[in-house]
C-alpha cells in the first residue's frame, strides 16, 4: 500500500498559522506534503489569493496523516 503524497510550492495558511516568535511561523496541514527546504517561496491565505509575503522552510513534520512546516516569513507584502 502505498502513501500518498502532495508535492507543494507555496505556503497557503487558510489564516491558521501560528506565531512563535517576531518572524517564526508553523502551519499544520491535512495529509502527507512535501515542501521545498531552504529557499523563498510564496506565502499566501488562499491559493488563488494575494501574495502575503515570502517564506523559507525551515522544518518539515510527517505524522499521523499531517505535516507541521515550521517557517521563517522574510517579506510581508501585505498586512491583512
Amino acid at each position: 500500500m502505498g502513501m500518498p503524497l502532495e508535492l507543494n510550492t507555496m505556503i497557503v495558511t487558510k489564516g491558521k498559522e501560528k506565531r512563535h516568535e517576531e518572524n517564526w511561523f508553523s502551519l499544520q496541514k491535512d495529509g502527507y506534503r512535501l515542501y521545498p527546504l531552504d529557499i523563498p517561496i510564496e506565502v499566501k491565505k488562499t491559493i488563488e489569493g494575494e501574495l502575503t509575503g515570502y517564506g523559507v522552510i525551515k522544518k518539515v513534520e510527517w505524522s499521523d496523516s499531517s505535516t507541521l512546516l515550521t517557517y521563517q516569513l522574510l517579506s510581508l507584502k501585505t498586512t491583512n
